[in-house]
């Protein structure tokens, strides 16, 4: 009796909810129609990794060939190298891209100057507005022989180089550090949002302790925003496995697939270059599967130290 007392009141208590805010909740149908068509519906797609599929036959008429795909790319010569990149590119990116907008928005948490303050916002902000293959471009420029990049290296080595993306050990910091130039002005906007909620009291109370700026970022500022900091580096280990391969696609050359050839740029490869749809099927879901193992383990780590979580 308890429990249907408890439905029955659930019930009542949503129907009126739903009557009271029925407009709230329309504003949610675009968003449930885009995740149901965009990223639901293709599902089935997954399939295909355990098919030999083939335009002319169709997704029905393709036979069953079970984990053909998967041993095949567990056994490709192109393993070791596609995994190792993909994890040195993303974990330069976690070394430096992740940490760079959380030095940005704390030297910007310090300026006083307002207008200063928003000119470096807005300069650091405007390349994050600049399509991927306009920045890929410039690059190219920057770095081709003689451009101001490649001269800047030539300069500090003593030597001479040719476009610095033929060099294989030039590609993870070139990539790497024109990421963080693209992004750290967009990245740094929620750590100075949830900067803006610390209680001033905590500043004043450091104030009177005695310490000064450097003190007061690490023992008020950083604890303050470290849920957010820990929230976002969750799911930038959760993405671990999923490199930008567009902007890779369009840097890399068969000079640099040593060091720049990662498991998105030869799923690219293998998948529309060659039409092997149903083997980068096959690479992809792999790929997939370790991104949510990395980012379940994390999260279960943090909630055990830190008992911040995702879920």
């Amino acid at each position: 009796m308890k429990l249907k007392r408890k439905k029955d009141t659930f019930k009542t208590a949503l129907r009126k909810d739903l009557k009271k805010n029925s407009f709230a909740y329309l504003l949610l149908v675009p968003v449930l129609l885009w995740y149901a068509v965009f990223c639901y519906a293709p599902m089935w797609g997954v399939l295909l990794a355990f098919k030999d599929y083939k335009p002319l036959l169709g997704f029905g008429g393709s036979p069953w060939v079970g984990l053909k795909h998967f041993k095949e790319f567990f056994s490709s010569p192109f393993l070791v190298r596609t995994v190792k990149n993909t994890f040195m590119l993303n974990i330069w990116g976690l070394a430096f891209g992740f940490t760079s907008p959380i030095l940005l928005a704390l030297l910007l948490n310090e300026i006083k100057a307002v207008r200063f303050k928003k000119v470096v916002q807005t300069i650091t902000y405007m390349p994050h507005f600049i399509s991927l293959v306009v920045i890929c471009g410039m690059i190219h420029i920057f770095t081709q022989s003689g451009g101001i990049l490649t001269q800047l290296v030539d300069w500090i080595s003593g030597t001479e180089h040719a476009s610095l993306l033929g060099y294989t050990d030039m590609f993870r910091p070139i990539y790497t550090f024109s990421g963080i130039w693209q992004n750290i002005g967009w990245d740094s906007i929620i750590y100075l949002s949830a900067m803006s909620s610390i209680d001033p009291g905590l500043y004043e109370a450091a104030d009177i302790d005695g310490a000064g700026r450097l003190r007061k970022m690490w023992h008020v500022t950083l604890p303050q925003i470290r849920p957010t900091i820990i929230i976002l580096f969750i799911f930038a280990v959760g993405g671990l496995m999923a490199s930008g391969h567009e902007k890779i696609i369009l840097l890399y050359n068969p000079l640099t697939y040593e060091k720049a050839d990662v498991i998105a740029s030869y799923v690219y490869r293998r998948g529309l270059q060659e039409a092997s749809y149903s083997f980068a099927t096959a690479v992809g879901l792999v790929s997939s599967v370790v991104n949510f193992l990395l980012l379940w383990f994390t999260n279960r780590v943090s909630k055990k130290y830190s008992e911040i979580s995702v879920f």
